[in-house]
């Protein structure tokens, strides 16, 4: 009867922290979308109101912290539940850096609305952000319906991402070659690209730990990108 009472009392305590994780995501999703937004409309109002609702996500990326380390300490998990515990943990720490990059581009946005805009590239930069978030949406469904083969398909379809911030990369170079007055922004553009190109490494990320939660195995790590720049290590 007491492991009854401590199985019961360990599922509770995961189900208040699988929620934290899913406003977390949220959050998130909803980051990467008015980031792209901002960008867009050039809405410099907004891109400070992003800036500012980051500290909810630290906020709640520590509070999941607090509670799995708690969790840790008084419930001492084994087998698949410590696997669930430390998926956790690392789908938080994910989601947080998701949330950096997202405030990034918010910072970039005051800088480009003062200056001329270049071509089309805001609404390409939205397009590719949108698929992140589609597959951060999908990531985070795929984790609470324990969906390995969801899961397996975000993982391709980062492929997708990495061939959008290519032809980004191409272009904004031709850009800057074509009309010296377009460098500035061009370089702002190429790492707002770039930082929806790592939120898109984050997903993945997020969900090879989908993957791993379910089937106790990681995803190949010579998982082959499809990011074929001379800068595409850069952490920006």
């Amino acid at each position: 009867m007491p492991e009854q009472h401590i199985a019961t009392a360990f599922d509770r305590d995961l189900e208040a922290i699988q929620a934290q994780i899913m406003k977390m995501g949220g959050l998130v999703e909803a980051a990467i979308v008015k980031s792209a937004h901002s960008l867009e409309t050039r809405d410099v109002e907004l891109a400070e109101t992003i800036i500012r609702d980051d500290l909810a996500i630290d906020g709640l990326e520590e509070l999941i912290n607090e509670e799995t380390a708690r969790l840790l300490a008084l419930r001492s998990p084994t087998a698949v539940d410590l696997r669930i515990v430390l998926s956790v943990m690392k789908i938080s720490a994910n989601l947080e850096r998701i949330g950096d990059y997202a405030k990034n581009i918010a910072k970039r946005t005051g800088v480009l609305a003062k200056a001329q805009p270049v071509n089309d590239s805001a609404a390409a930069l939205r397009r590719m952000a949108r698929e992140v978030e589609l597959m951060l949406k999908d990531a985070l469904d795929s984790y609470i319906q324990r969906d390995p083969e969801l899961a397996q398909d975000i993982i391709e379809r980062d492929r997708e991402v990495d061939q959008m911030y290519n032809a980004l990369f191409r272009e904004f170079l031709t850009f800057m070659m074509e009309d010296p007055r377009n460098i500035s922004s061009c370089m702002h553009l190429h790492f707002i690209a770039k930082n929806i190109e790592r939120m898109g490494d984050h997903v993945t990320a997020i969900a090879e730990q989908v993957v791993y939660l379910v089937t106790g195995d990681r995803p190949a790590e010579d998982r082959q990108k499809a990011d074929t720049t001379s800068i595409s290590t850069l952490e920006l």
